[in-house]
């Protein structure tokens, strides 16, 4: 679970995030980063019914994102907001193959400490 100062919860934040934010997206995982003045990263991750019709199969996904960004939060760099979302290929997608894909997009969205 990510800290509470990690969570994008409001929706006019996360509709900015999702308007002006810089995006890269892949078969499986889609991103947009949008830099704040804040000291901290925040995160808000969507898997949509078109995933799986399953709760099970969608929560799952999600905790397992959340798991592999709270493992990785200290190389990122921090001020920035992301909305992850998860598209259907997701559902078929293993621990791993999830971790790789974010990791790319980090490093393409030039937010990750050892890029600078």
């Amino acid at each position: 679970m990510l800290k509470k100062e990690n969570r994008l919860t409001k929706e006019k934040e996360i509709e900015n995030v999702f308007k002006k934010g810089k995006s890269s997206f892949d078969k499986t995982i889609g991103v947009k980063a949008l830099p704040t003045k804040r000291s901290v990263s925040r995160f808000c991750i969507v898997i949509s019914s078109k995933v799986s019709k399953k709760a099970v199969i969608r929560n799952k996904k999600k905790r397992q994102l959340r798991e592999i960004i709270r493992l990785n939060l200290s190389k990122l760099e921090p001020g920035f907001d992301f909305f992850i979302l998860g598209l259907p290929r997701i559902a078929g997608a293993d621990y791993h193959e999830m971790e790789k894909s974010l990791s790319q997009h980090f490093k393409r969205l030039e937010v990750t400490k050892s890029f600078k």
